[in-house]
């Protein structure tokens, strides 16, 4: 049902870092590309909560977070769907849950990763996470194919850019990791999550 939405309807499209307008009534699918989720606080720390790609849904009507707000990391294509035209199709609604169920399993992920009390653990983790949703497999490992940066690592995993700076560097050495044209490779033997 998805798929067909997609050729019927107008896709709205968002380039690289621009802000998607969130509206209370609607909620979006992305039918291409990474959208980033975040929250401030108080303090005026910033906290990336998720990342949502392909067939995946966000907007405010699936968060109680607040503020709330999304930004294209990649070039994105989003279907925007009413909430009331979703509550009233069975159809729509079992189109989307697998896919929200997706983002559920992404979201206490993210939050095991706080249980983990090394910092170099936590982002081993996290990086072992994104190759498994948003990576592909090459001869050399698999390539995260988004460019996060130090600081957007750094949120996720409760710590400071230094910290995953020094990090990347010691997993490069390590061989667990390399970078190719700017994108993080993770080795094979890596991707067993324990």
């Amino acid at each position: 049902m998805l798929e067909q939405l997609y050729h019927e309807r107008t896709l709205a499209s968002y380039v690289t870092g621009r802000t998607v307008p969130l509206n209370p009534g609607q909620i979006y699918v992305i039918y291409r590309g990474v959208i980033q989720l975040h929250t401030i606080h108080p303090d005026g720390s910033e906290t990336l909560l998720g990342l949502v790609g392909p067939s995946m849904t966000f907007g405010l009507p699936l968060t109680i977070t607040d503020p709330y707000w999304a930004t294209a990391l990649t070039d994105v294509d989003l279907l925007p769907l009413a909430m009331a035209e979703v509550e009233s199709s069975p159809a729509l609604m079992a189109g989307i849950f697998s896919h929200l169920v997706r983002r559920l399993h992404q979201s206490e992920a993210w939050l095991a990763l706080s249980g983990k009390r090394l910092v170099a653990d936590r982002l081993r983790h996290l990086l072992q996470l994104l190759a498994e949703e948003f990576g592909q497999v090459e001869s050399g490992g698999v390539r995260i194919n988004l460019r996060l940066t130090h600081h957007q690592l750094a949120t996720v995993i409760g710590t400071t850019r230094v910290t995953v700076t020094r990090l990347l560097r010691d997993f490069k050495q390590e061989g667990w990791l390399s970078i190719q044209q700017r994108q993080l490779v993770v080795c094979p033997e890596a991707l067993d999550i324990g």
